[in-house]
This record gives C-alpha cells, structure tokens and sequence, in this order.
C-alpha cells in the first residue's frame, strides 16, 4: 500500500490498532464464556470495536477489520466452521449497523443500533446454520439468540456510547 502523507500513516495506525484490539477482546471473551446455560451466547464484546470504527472510518475499513478479526480469531479459537459462522454474523451486522448510522441516526441511539447488529449478526449465524445442516428447524433456536441479542446487544451499545464520547472528547481520530 502506498502511504501519502501522515493522515493515512495515522489511519493506518489506527485500523490496525482497532483490528487488534477487536481481536483481543474476542479472545478474552472466548477464555472466559459468558454462561447461561445456553449455547451460542457470548456478549460480543468486539462489536464495541466494530461499531466505532463504523462511526469514525469507512464502510470497507470496518469490514477488512471485521474479516481480519474473523480469520485470526478462527485460527486462534476455531476453524474453519467457526470462521464460516463469524463471518456471516459479522459481515450482516455490520451491514445492518452501517445503513442504521448512515440512514437512521436521528431515529436510534448507538444502544438501538447495536442492539440490530446483534440481532442480526445472529440471524446471520442462524441462516448459515440451516444452510450448512441442511436443516430449517435450526431456526427454532432463533427466539433465544434474538432475545439474548436484544440483551446483549444492549449492554454492547452502553459500553459503545461511553467509548464513543471519550474517543470523541480526546479527539484521537479525527481529520481522517
């Protein structure tokens, strides 16, 4: 890549630093599962990462973060049937998020906006998951994962919101 001037070395800089920091979170969460009881629920922590790099960088810029983050993490933690469901969840919620900032702000906090990336990033994983198996009664499961996304999608755009000020008031990321 060629580099132009000090904003894409400063750009640069920070994709990867928000890549690696999405990539950290989701191997930390993944060393301590949020349980309970049900499978497939995690707090997606890493989706805080996601949600302000939508807000300060380009649509292709988060989703390169989103593929990179979901490639490491599979080779960390998975395969490449955890890289199939990661990917597909986290390609669709962030579309959704995208479209939401980009067309709905003034309608849905970044909780709201969240809270659809999260719903949808199951959806997403729910839809490969009878594509894979073969199977539509896969999609039984779908009322619980979107009922936990609703929750933890909740806590994720709180979390987000207060990153998002901060970021904002220290004025880090800026002039991009």
């Amino acid at each position: 890549m060629y580099v132009k001037n000090s904003v894409d070395i400063k750009k640069m800089v920070l994709l990867a630093v928000l890549t690696s920091q999405a990539l950290v979170l989701s191997v930390i969460e993944s060393w301590f599962p949020f349980s309970v009881g049900i499978p497939g629920i995690k707090l997606g922590l890493s989706n805080i990462i996601i949600i302000v790099a939508l807000i300060f960088f380009s649509l292709s810029n988060t989703l390169a973060i989103v593929l990179v983050k979901c490639v490491l993490s599979s080779l960390f933690m998975g395969g490449p049937i955890i890289f199939t469901f990661s990917i597909c969840g986290g390609i669709l919620s962030t579309l959704i998020m995208c479209i939401m900032l980009k067309y709905m702000e003034k309608w849905f906090s970044l909780i709201g906006i969240s809270i659809a990336g999260s719903i949808a990033h199951n959806t997403g994983q729910i839809m490969i998951a009878c594509f894979i198996m073969n199977d539509l009664s896969v999609i039984g499961y779908l009322p619980v994962l979107l009922l936990a996304g609703i929750i933890m999608g909740t806590f994720v755009g709180i979390c987000s919101t207060y990153f998002v000020k901060g970021l904002k008031k220290l004025n880090i990321i800026s002039n991009l």
